[in-house]
C-alpha cells in the first residue's frame, strides 16, 4: 500500500469528518444547505476533497432517479455522503457532478 495523502483546505471556515478530523470541504463550495441525506440535513457541495469515491448505482431520491456514488473519508472510511453522477430529470441536472455532504457525518472548524 501507498501513502495516504491528505489535502489541507486554507480559509477560516472549513468542514471536517467528524470521525477523524481530516479536512472535507469549505464553505465557500456550497451549492445549497436545503437539502436532505441518509442522516437528515445535507449540503450540496461543489467540490470535496480526501474522499475516495464507491461505485455507481441508481437511486430514487425525493427529487427523482439519479445516477450517484457513495463518498467515503480516504481516511477512516466513514461514509460522508454521495456524489451525484447522473440526473434523469432535466430540472435536476444541476446537481450532477456536485457532492451531498451530510451534516451530522462532519464538524465545523473555525466558526
Amino acid at each position: 500500500m501507498g501513502r495516504l495523502y491528505i489535502q489541507y483546505l486554507s480559509g477560516e471556515k472549513i468542514y471536517k469528518c467528524k470521525f477523524c478530523k481530516v479536512d472535507s470541504a469549505s464553505r465557500v463550495d456550497i451549492v445549497s444547505k436545503d437539502f436532505r441525506g441518509r442522516y437528515g440535513r445535507a449540503y450540496l457541495m461543489r467540490n470535496v476533497v480526501n474522499i475516495s469515491i464507491g461505485p455507481k448505482e441508481q437511486r430514487h431520491l425525493s427529487s427523482g432517479l439519479h445516477t450517484v456514488n457513495d463518498i467515503y473519508c480516504s481516511s477512516c472510511q466513514q461514509l460522508l455522503g454521495w456524489r451525484y453522477e447522473k440526473a434523469f430529470e432535466e430540472s435536476e441536472k444541476y446537481k450532477e457532478g456536485n457532492y451531498i455532504l451530510e451534516k451530522e457525518r462532519v464538524l465545523k472548524d473555525g466558526w
